[in-house]
């Protein structure tokens, strides 16, 4: 059983794992775009804090950072029990776990050269895992993010000049290094230099052999490599910096059209209202009705009067959003960006595996998200790096089976670590 809760998450930062422990990690989003594409509005409506929006071009100047939620079918109700979550929240079942979500300045083309607000923007997202890029696919916005006739701009031109300008950006960071870097001639030591190079933008080793692997270079002496950087780092983008499309604005008539055409980029893409969202989660917050992020409808509170104005504007959402996409897209391009983009699970960390508890009598208390593919070390280290040093075995607690420290985790797996004692 879990705790029911009417309306939405009340956003809070936790910037720390269970009492004594290291600082959380958190899961990055980076919300791109250009300017008046919406993605300031669906910033708002993930975390329900009140930024800058208005219909004019670099309206967000400075990044907005806040807290986000990913939801998943919570363990608790399957093992039958009720939880007291820390680290996130339970609502009727659904376990939200937070991220990090960073919404930055609208991007507009020659971005790399400076124009608009520059690199800027791109600096600012240097460190997100994955990228939310929100487009207008009304088409009722140029590409600087300036109003015109609805459908006469194809937001297709929008996806390809972000892409453009990020890879441009990148470029420009190795290029004045690359002919220094294919002269090494060990190629372990010119892959520890783009490393270097390259670690401040969150890109790993893996991330930076996978890229040479694609053009075949991966193995080959450097001096090969020197012909081949546009390929290289548009590899890199692909595999550090994943992308989805948040189709905004797709209750607008004009954007039916385009959904079709941005699907055609190959990219993952979700139809999105965000502004009917930030409605919906202003409403439930306000008691007017119930409704939890992700749903793919509302419900009315019994007792409660709306305004005229307010009634009409719920019934719009509910038959031109809701019953047409099956949710507003906000929760749902949260949850693709971390569960398919960066293909992640949750684990259930416990100290007690006969009462699924933490030491202080949490039930179910943390849920981390994890890499597929993680293995029970890898856990420990993420709730603590001494854990992870000091980890014996662990103990997968559906099954009562001792684990070891390779052992692959699977989704909500509910785990015990049992590692020696703390070093004084």
């Amino acid at each position: 059983m879990c705790l029911s809760v009417s309306g939405s998450p009340n956003p809070r930062a936790w910037a720390s794992g269970p009492a004594g422990g290291a600082p959380m990690e958190q899961v990055s989003i980076g919300l791109i775009g250009k300017p008046n594409s919406g993605k300031s509005t669906f910033f708002s409506a993930a975390t329900l804090v009140d930024v800058a929006i208005a219909n004019y071009p670099f309206t967000t100047v400075e990044p907005n950072v806040g807290v986000a939620y990913v939801s998943s079918p919570c363990v608790c109700r399957e093992l039958g029990v009720k939880d007291d979550p820390v680290n996130s929240m339970c609502l009727d079942g659904i376990r939200y776990i937070p991220i990090k979500l960073i919404d930055v300045a609208g991007l507009i083309p020659g971005a790399a050269r400076g124009l608009g607000l520059g690199n800027k923007f791109l600096d600012d997202v240097r460190r997100a895992d994955a990228i939310i890029h929100v487009v207008d696919a009304s088409g009722s916005t140029d590409e600087e993010g300036r109003i015109v006739d609805p459908g006469s701009h194809d937001p297709v031109v929008d996806v390809e000049f972000v892409a453009r300008e990020y890879e441009l950006w990148m470029r420009g960071i190795l290029e004045k290094d690359w002919p220094r870097v294919t002269r090494i001639q060990d190629s372990k030591e010119a892959l520890g230099e783009l490393e270097k190079r390259l670690s401040g933008l969150g890109i790993t080793s893996k991330d930076i052999r996978e890229a040479l692997g694609r053009i075949g270079l991966l193995g080959k002496p450097s001096h090969s490599w020197s012909d081949h950087l546009d390929e290289f780092v548009h590899e890199l983008r692909v595999l550090a910096k994943p992308m989805l499309i948040a189709a905004n604005k797709v209750d607008l008539p004009a954007a039916a059209r385009n959904l079709e055409r941005l699907r055609g980029t190959g990219l993952k893409v979700v139809p999105t209202s965000a502004i009917s969202e930030l409605a919906l989660r202003k409403a439930a917050k306000q008691g007017l009705i119930r409704y939890r992020p992700g749903d793919g409808d509302f419900e009315e509170v019994e007792g409660v009067t709306v305004s005229p104005e307010q009634g009409r504007a719920l019934r719009y959402i509910r038959e031109k959003v809701l019953k047409v996409f099956g949710g507003t897209g906000v929760q749902q391009a949260l949850n693709a960006a971390v569960f398919e983009l960066l293909d992640m699970i949750v684990v259930y960390p416990v100290e007690d595996e006969e009462r699924l508890s933490d030491k202080d009598g949490h039930v179910l208390p943390d849920a981390y998200l994890v890499r597929r593919g993680s293995s029970a070390r890898d856990l420990a280290y993420r709730v603590h790096t001494e854990l992870g040093e000091t980890f014996l075995h662990a103990v997968d607690v559906r099954r009562k089976m001792r684990i070891g420290a390779d052992h692959v985790l699977k989704n909500n797996d509910v785990i015990k670590i049992v590692a020696t004692a703390q070093r004084r």
